[in-house]
């Protein structure tokens, strides 16, 4: 039987799944929280860059979580958004995705993303640029084509498509995932040298967050590897008309970033 770890990062109080495989690990704010960090792990021990929460987001609990815990298989999901099992169609958090799912599929594949989000409108580039600043995705270009040139073909053409995996969710085998975390931590850590974030916003200074959601097709891509998408949830109220206004704002107007 293999061991199967799912990082569930969390910055609050949430209802977390109650299976044993998910692992809760607060990072940010949350931890000024006692009662909250009496009950689950930080992302502050061991090996870690928990001081980088505000730049990196839930990358910081996976951090945590790839160098300092044991498992087989290790996977990332967020307080509000899981992935479902494989014959739910009822967005609960009682119907996560359970560890016999995991290890069939895993099976077959290398990799478990959240479904494939698609923009139509817009290619990722596109997208990318209209909603942040755009040198440090330009600088991440520049890094693959330095350090890693046979990636550079994968990351044009993800760059030119419309759609993608996103949210920095995953599922994969620890071989399987510790080669991918070293490629991409290892772009991030660099790009976090070349970019000056003094004057970005709050929002913008996530950066590298950002970033990541973008290395995932790409390194997937170069590698041939096999993938499943997987159905998953948004376990709080979304506000669509807002969503698409703003979709639309970024097209045609330049936001304050």
């Amino acid at each position: 039987m293999s061991k199967v770890v799912m990082c569930l990062c969390s910055h609050k109080k949430a209802e977390f799944p109650k299976d044993e495989i998910y692992v809760p690990i607060i990072v940010g704010s949350g931890k000024e929280d006692k009662e909250l960090t009496s009950l689950y792990q930080t992302d502050d021990k061991g090996k870690n860059i928990s001081e980088k929460n505000s730049n990196y987001c839930e990358l910081t609990a996976l951090y945590y979580a790839w160098k300092n815990l044991d498992y087989d298989v290790i996977g990332l999901v967020h307080y509000r958004r899981l992935f479902l099992d494989k014959n739910s169609s009822k967005k609960k958090i009682e119907y996560a995705i359970k560890k016999e799912t995991i290890e069939k599929l895993l099976s077959e594949y290398d990799f478990i993303l959240p479904k494939k989000r698609n923009y139509y409108i817009e290619s990722n580039y596109s997208h990318y640029i209209h909603a942040h600043h755009q040198e440090p995705l330009d600088e991440t270009r520049k890094i693959i084509e330095e350090k890693y040139p046979e990636y550079l073909e994968s990351f044009d053409k993800h760059m030119k498509k419309r759609s993608g995996h996103y949210f920095n969710m995953f599922i994969a085998k620890k071989e399987t995932a510790d080669k991918f975390l070293i490629w991409m931590f290892d772009i991030l850590f660099e790009l976090e040298k070349r970019v000056d974030l003094s004057n970005y916003s709050k929002n913008e200074k996530r950066v590298f967050g950002f970033i990541s959601e973008l290395l995932f097709d790409v390194y997937i891509s170069a590698n041939k590897l096999k993938v499943h998408d997987q159905k998953y949830v948004f376990l709080e109220k979304q506000n669509w008309c807002r969503k698409i206004f703003n979709f639309i704002k970024r097209k045609f107007v330049k936001v304050e970033k």
